[in-house]
């Protein structure tokens, strides 16, 4: 039977929050930790649990949106579905963290490229930066020539320059690239 944050009980119908007192009360299928039956509509709350890092990483991966530990009360779950009814996420501070540090870990590679495409783009001389700053307002490389008192031919070496030293195929990902660093003003 589920229950509903609405107080309405039934055997199949959809329900605002699915209730779980262990992983093992989802009906599983296999070693995938798919749901025999889909997930179940509505918001997934385990209430119930032990402290365990690797359960709590479990119930996220099943879509939990909720996970309250066994010496919770009765208040606190009642609480606990309300906030999860609205959208909002329940876990232990302590257990919040795991998530946080796994996300950290799994994405430690892809923070790397990013501190390394933010040195790429901080070595920038400041004519360059200058003129990309003008690339980002939609100027030519004519109008840029004349606004900085250059040849179209070095204004078109340093836009090449910068293009190879921030790793983009165009003017324009350049740009987005030295935007995205915090080089130039978001648009």
């Amino acid at each position: 039977m589920q229950a509903g944050a609405n107080g309405e009980t039934s055997d199949m119908g959809p329900c605002d929050v699915f209730l779980a007192d262990s992983l093992n009360s989802l009906e599983m299928r296999g070693e995938s930790g798919q749901l025999s039956g889909g997930r179940p509509q509505g918001q997934l709350l385990f209430f119930g649990m032990e402290d365990d890092p690797e359960h709590f990483l479990d119930a996220i991966c099943l879509g939990a949106s909720g996970y309250l530990l066994n010496e919770a009360s009765s208040e606190d779950i009642v609480q606990a579905i309300k906030m999860v009814a609205r959208g909002e996420a329940v876990c232990p501070p302590k257990l919040c963290m795991v998530l946080f540090q796994r996300i950290f870990a799994a994405n430690e590679g892809r923070l790397a490229a990013i501190g390394a495409q933010d040195s790429r783009t901080h070595n920038l001389t400041m004519r360059q930066r200058q003129l990309m700053d003008l690339v980002s307002r939609g100027l030519s490389n004519k109008e840029i020539a004349n606004r900085l008192n250059l040849s179209q031919c070095t204004v078109k070496n340093h836009i090449r320059r910068v293009m190879r030293n921030v790793d983009a195929e165009s003017r324009h990902q350049a740009v987005d690239l030295m935007r995205a660093s915090g080089v130039l003003p978001l648009a």
